[in-house]
């Protein structure tokens, strides 16, 4: 596993080993705004023609794409094109994709979730807070940060 922090000053150099050694060609974005979807983007093209054996002046033939799937960033989505012309950079919701899949698929990923609750799919919340708790200006303040590792579980059932 690779993490690349995009807080780090090695961060593009960070991002671009961990695509040579993933060959990743394929990216989720929860962030949204900003330059990080381009970024990534870009440095796919770079980890590509690290190994590549010609030039293209459009870039590598290599499609490469980025799925946004949260809006952490609530600014534009910026980009600057150093990734050739095979790209692309879509939207992505859970809910359509499991209508894709059918029945038998979203039982099968449900399976999977419910095995890998403690592993791959674990989630460690900063706080719990009761329906009637999201209102308190205490709880705004935290969960309206929208800050990267601080979520906040929302249990109706507690008073």
């Amino acid at each position: 596993m690779y993490v690349c922090d995009s807080s780090a000053p090695t961060f593009a150099d960070d991002l671009v080993a961990a695509l040579v050694a993933t060959r990743a060609t394929l990216a989720f974005d929860a962030i949204g705004g900003g330059k990080l979807v381009g970024q990534i983007l870009g440095a796919m093209e770079t980890a590509i023609n690290a190994t590549a054996t010609s030039y293209n002046r459009y870039g590598s033939d290599t499609h490469k794409q980025a799925y946004i799937y949260g809006g952490l960033d609530r600014g534009p989505t910026e980009f600057h094109r150093t990734f050739g012309m095979s790209w692309g950079i879509g939207g992505w919701l859970l809910t359509p994709f499991l209508g894709r899949l059918g029945l038998e698929g979203m039982v099968r990923l449900r399976q999977r979730v419910v095995d890998e609750l403690t592993t791959t799919f674990a989630s460690h919340y900063t706080d719990e807070v009761s329906l009637g708790g999201v209102l308190a200006p205490a709880a705004i303040a935290g969960y309206a940060r929208q800050a990267t590792g601080e979520k906040y579980l929302i249990r109706p059932q507690l008073g």
